[in-house]
């Protein structure tokens, strides 16, 4: 060994473990057997026997790591849950895991400088009720920040994240911009229908940036408060419905009224229908609106 230059505790460590057989994973082999709190071995082919009458007793409500706490409690065995897991990976009895789902960037509202028609829209939701149903229905608009248009709308019993990239949708086709390279920005609070997998989907697949406001800050989303108001104060605040029906066709009739007929003062006293038209011909001189 002095000639070599090798210590005889070395050789002998390598002799000794010659042979020896190791675990797959290269750990330490599975022992087989567990111990219940009174010192009893117990074997894995008992254990998966009682994983079964537990799983056929509960059906599939519980996962490995409640059955490991059932195995401690009721035949007190001394097991972890990665035991568990690997003997119920063996019987097949697993249940599917939960479909991890992806998570988009926020991306925050920022100050802005409009100078046209189509560079922002804002939209929101607001509730409705129906006295004669007794239960609330929803109104989704967006509105072109610029010409106080209300450029798409959703009116149903529930507004989901369909719904909403429906409008979207909706109204890049009633502002024909639906091949257009250059799409407007839309700004939108953070409620469920506009944080949804379907809607961010659907923003992407239009090329259309979304931007949501920060919590508690309405202020950023001024502009489609400040037509709710209008519609609460002007409509909703006006009828008790008597059914969805009735409710479906007084909001539309009023949002084609404000579009087409009702002036605004924010727009030189027009209609923003007869605003956007004269915007785009040229009638009128180019303003800045800070949001």
């Amino acid at each position: 060994m002095r000639i070599v230059g090798v210590a005889r505790s070395t050789y002998y460590y390598h002799v000794s473990k010659k042979g020896t057989e190791r675990a797959t994973s290269g750990g330490r082999p599975v022992p087989g057997y567990s111990y219940t709190t009174d010192k009893t071995k117990v074997s894995d082919d008992q254990i998966k026997e009682w994983l079964l009458q537990l799983i056929e007793n509960e059906g599939y409500a519980y996962g490995y790591y409640k059955l490991t706490i059932i195995l401690r409690r009721t035949f007190g065995l001394i097991i972890n849950k990665k035991k568990v897991y690997r003997l119920c990976k063996e019987l097949n009895i697993l249940r599917p895991q939960r479909e991890i789902k992806p998570k988009y960037p926020r991306k925050l509202a920022r100050n802005r400088t409009i100078t046209g028609s189509n560079q922002l829209w804002e939209t929101d939701l607001k509730y409705g009720f129906i006295a004669g149903e007794q239960r609330f229905f929803f109104i989704q608009s967006i509105i072109d920040v610029y010409d106080r248009s209300i450029v798409g709308y959703h009116i149903g019993l529930r507004c989901e994240g369909k719904d909403a990239a429906r409008v979207l949708e909706q109204s890049l086709w009633n502002r024909k911009l639906l091949t257009s390279e250059k799409k407007p920005v839309i700004r939108s609070d953070n409620g469920p229908q506009f944080t949804s997998r379907i809607f961010q989907n659907t923003c992407s697949s239009l090329e259309m940036e979304h931007e949501r406001i920060p919590c508690r800050t309405p202020n950023l989303n001024a502009h489609i408060e400040s037509f709710h108001r209008i519609l609460e104060d002007e409509c909703l605040g006006l009828y008790e419905f008597k059914n969805y029906e009735e409710a479906y066709r007084a909001v539309s009739e009023f949002i084609r009224f404000y579009n087409h007929n009702r002036i605004h003062s924010s727009i030189r006293y027009m209609a923003p229908g007869d605003f956007y038209r004269n915007h785009l011909l040229g009638n009128v001189t180019t303003r800045e609106v800070t949001v």
